[in-house]
């Protein structure tokens, strides 16, 4: 019987973690198949306090443990340092699963994988603004890219989130690097993928990530995002994908298209052609994906994907020419 480690590291997360911690007392697997090891990082509301309630009236061990650093890195070590279990596996505060989340990852951990892990799917709005935030990250033209975050068969692919991992990988790995803020799942997965280890993705799991609510929230994310993928350059720089980059290179080709344009508009004209079609298509496609708010994803999409690939691709920028510290 495979125990596992369920990881929360959350932050001011008072208003989203219990339906999180619902959805775990809900989980179809044995009680004693489960420890919960939920991390406050110095949070100003009342995460910890939900923490121990949960703690009291759980029907399995819940240890409430503190991150004093902060950084998701850092309550991530405190908790693989405190887990017992067989695997472990880690999600946001503010995600969600259905009752045979854990169910389904055992079952795909049991058929021989060390790494399993499913598609991670928009958390159901309840505004159109909403509609449009959840189009705005899911797709694939501005936050989607990632395997995780579309269906398909069943297959190998190079990351996952909200995966299970058997204990075993973690002690062959290491810890998380705490010098990361946004990319310590990157790093990490690399060091997996070094070690020799595989990413499964299984499309019977499904979890769901909730959006940033606001395009302020929104933009704050992808220039964090940006910026350490380029801070982590000077890190790990083979940790990363092509498609992480791809909003850099959008900023500097603009640029450089505007630089030139005094001596030729073609590049310009080329690149003004081509990316609003993309841009269309795309919008097209998340205003038809939504239930509700159509319309206001359609006149609003083709504008804010374009805000977004700037901010990141500038955040990346700016990540790349800030100077590594030295310890």
């Amino acid at each position: 019987m495979i125990k596992i480690s369920f990881i929360v590291v959350a932050l001011n997360a008072a208003r989203c973690l219990p339906l999180l911690l619902e959805d775990l007392l809900a989980q179809t697997i044995p009680p004693e198949q489960i420890e919960a090891l939920l991390v406050d990082s110095a949070s100003g509301d009342d995460t910890a306090q939900v923490m121990r309630d949960f703690a009291a009236r759980a029907p399995f061990p819940v240890k409430v443990l503190r991150n004093e650093k902060r950084w998701l890195a850092s309550g991530i070590n405190v908790a693989l340092a405190a887990a017992e279990g067989d695997a472990v596996i880690r999600l946001d505060a503010h995600a969600r699963i259905p009752a045979d989340f854990l169910e389904k990852n055992l079952r795909a951990l049991e058929r021989g994988e060390s790494i399993v892990g499913g598609c991670v799917a928009g958390a159901a709005p309840s505004t159109p603004w909403e509609s449009v935030m959840r189009a705005l990250d899911t797709s694939r033209f501005c936050g989607g890219a990632a395997p995780f975050r579309n269906a398909g068969e069943a297959r190998y692919v190079d990351t996952l989130a909200y995966a299970l991992y058997r204990r075993e990988v973690y002690d062959k790995a290491g810890l998380y690097d705490e010098r990361l803020r946004r990319t310590e799942d990157n790093d990490m997965h690399y060091r997996m993928r070094q070690a020799g280890y595989r990413f499964f993705f299984d499309p019977e799991i499904i979890s769901y990530h909730a959006a940033r609510a606001t395009l302020r929230g929104q933009l704050r994310q992808k220039w964090g995002n940006g910026y350490w993928i380029g801070r982590t350059m000077h890190i790990q720089p083979r940790c990363f994908a092509p498609r992480h980059l791809i909003p850099a290179l959008f900023v500097l080709a603009l640029a450089l298209c505007l630089l030139l344009a005094p001596v030729s508009a073609l590049p310009l004209a080329l690149l003004c052609t081509v990316y609003p079609c993309a841009d269309l298509y795309y919008a097209v496609r998340g205003a038809l994906g939504e239930e509700q708010g159509r319309l206001l994803a359609l006149l609003t999409l083709p504008f804010l994907f374009p805000a977004v690939h700037i901010v990141y691709g500038a955040g990346t920028i700016a990540g790349l020419l800030t100077p590594e510290k030295k310890d």
